[in-house]
């Protein structure tokens, strides 16, 4: 199997249709065992779905890893949080051995985004410490054990086509997601004479069940059900992609595993989409 005895961080996983189980159970299913990472959340901030099934977040991920016969290590972090990532870091090279790939996934539930002129402090900050403050710490927390080590990991960094165009209200998300590239590229090549790859995935329109504030009061305006405005606004979506459907989470995570496996080697400071062509650049 492609990753065999590897271990395996990915924030931001808890989420019962999220893109960041299906990447975790991506690499579980190819012998890896998963840090599964993510905040506990309140339940206004869960899916509808979510609430019906009692999903217990990353400890339900957690059992389906283990169904496996793989390891998976439930840690809640917020990863915005210096003490909490290094102590998240430090329990999974203590349990399970050390770390080989990073995924970072973990995003800002998206609020009630406003146009910047209106936005308030706290939505711009709140974005912006998940979002960019956080890949930033995971990313120095696993180099310097890979460093430490004389390991030549992976680290792929979830970014967003948000992160390659704006949108009106979209301000603070797009400016994260921008960061995350940059940011990519300049650790990139940092960590190449250490032999350690870092790249990062753009994800355009999921169909992945992901809670969203903004999404919640526009369906309310509406008068209907979340289920049936998220329904909505993923055929709506699904119209802009050439191919003609949303991604899933299960496309993201064959991106993912591509760039942590060995044939992408040769592959580093770089930024895929996968949107179904939704962004060709």
């Amino acid at each position: 199997m492609e990753f065999e005895n590897k271990v395996v961080i990915v924030t931001g996983s808890g989420g019962m249709r999220g893109t960041g189980r299906g990447i975790a159970l991506g690499f579980a299913r190819e012998g890896a065992d998963v840090v599964l990472v993510d905040i506990r959340r309140p339940p206004d901030q869960l899916p509808p779905d979510e609430i019906a099934a009692d999903w217990k977040g990353i400890e339900s991920v957690a059992r389906e890893i283990q169904a496996l016969g793989r390891r998976a290590l439930p840690v809640y972090c917020d990863v915005s949080n210096r003490t909490q990532v290094e102590g998240m870091v430090s329990e999974a090279v203590a349990r399970l051995g050390g770390v080989d790939i990073l995924v970072n996934n973990a995003r800002a539930i998206i609020g009630p985004s406003d146009l910047v002129v209106n936005m308030k402090d706290d939505e711009w900050d709140r974005t912006m410490g998940v979002n960019a403050r956080g890949t930033f710490l995971c990313c120095q927390a696993v180099a310097r054990h890979f460093v430490a080590c004389g390991k030549k990991g992976k680290i792929i960094n979830i970014s967003s086509s948000a992160g390659k165009r704006g949108s009106v209200g979209g301000g603070a998300y797009s400016a994260s997601k921008f960061a995350v590239i940059g940011f990519t590229q300049c650790l990139a090549l940092e960590m190449a004479p250490y032999g350690i790859n870092v790249n990062a995935v753009c994800p355009g329109t999921i169909d992945s069940g992901r809670f969203s504030l903004r999404e919640k009061m526009a369906a309310e305006r509406e008068g209907v059900s979340y289920e049936e405005f998220e329904r909505r606004r993923i055929e709506r979506r699904s119209k802009d992609s050439p191919l003609g459907r949303a991604s899933t989470p299960d496309d993201i995570a064959a991106m993912v595993a591509f760039l942590a496996s060995e044939k992408a080697r040769q592959i580093t400071g770089q930024s895929f989409n996968v949107n179904g062509g939704e962004i060709m650049h």
